[in-house]
Parts: structure tokens; C-alpha cells; sequence
């Protein structure tokens, strides 16, 4: 059976992993969870993401962040799914909980931040909101 939504499937496999206390959690590989991954790396939700091949399939394992034996990442809520696509105009962008989270767009110049997409005048497609 086929997996109707992957990046959702990241995003849960990230919250059960903080829920368990994991260090790491592994999933399938795909370009835009890497991508992804690193703009929760260069916003400080996790530490690092490697991809790596284990019998002819590629994985993604991503270590999890914590701050006083807390998860750093309180949410990750998918904005955007497969049967609701949601876009908005740069001015549209709202900050989310007031600034200390960030939300990922997909815009024509690849994945960024909510915060860059403001600043470069570019909408697109929310994926995410973290914080």
C-alpha cells in the first residue's frame, strides 16, 4: 500500500519520536523531507539529518532536539495536505505564535521560511507551521 502523504507521515514520526524520548527517528527518503530537515537544522529545531541506503532503499534519520529534557519542537501541524491545498500571498503570511515559530512555504524559488518568503515577496504553498 502506497503512502498518500509523506511529509505528514515526517511530521508524526518526529512528534512520536519526541513523545518516546527518542534521539533519532528514520524515515524513507525524499528530496523535500531533506530539504525540509534542513531548514529545521539552520532554524535550531533539530540537530542534524543524514541520508543513508540500507539494502537498495534510501532513509532519512533525523536527531531530535531537546532543551532540559524537553522537545524543543512543542508543534508541528501540516497546513497544506494532498485533499486541501492551501496558498497565500506573500502579504498573506502571518507570523506564527507571534514570531518565535516559523512556518515552511513552498514558493517558485524552492522551500523557505515564512520569515525569507516576506522578505523576498514570494507566497506559495504553507507546508507547516513549528514551534
Amino acid at each position: 500500500m502506497s503512502m498518500q502523504d509523506p511529509i505528514a507521515d515526517m511530521f508524526t514520526r518526529i512528534r512520536n519520536g519526541q513523545m518516546a524520548g527518542k534521539t533519532k527517528v528514520t524515515m524513507p527518503f525524499s528530496s523535500k523531507k531533506a530539504e525540509i530537515a534542513k531548514l529545521l537544522i539552520a532554524e535550531g529545531y533539530i540537530i542534524s539529518s543524514i541520508e543513508y541506503k540500507e539494502q537498495d532503499k534510501f532513509f532519512l534519520k533525523i536527531e531530535l532536539k531537546y532543551f532540559n529534557g524537553l522537545p524543543v519542537i512543542e508543534t508541528i501541524d501540516r497546513i497544506s495536505r494532498p485533499g486541501l491545498r492551501i496558498y497565500k500571498g506573500a502579504k498573506d503570511l502571518i507570523e506564527v505564535n507571534s514570531g518565535f515559530g516559523i512556518s515552511i512555504i513552498s514558493t517558485s524559488k524552492g522551500l523557505m521560511t515564512d520569515r525569507r518568503a516576506r522578505t523576498e515577496n514570494l507566497g506559495g504553498e504553507i507546508i507547516c507551521n513549528v514551534f
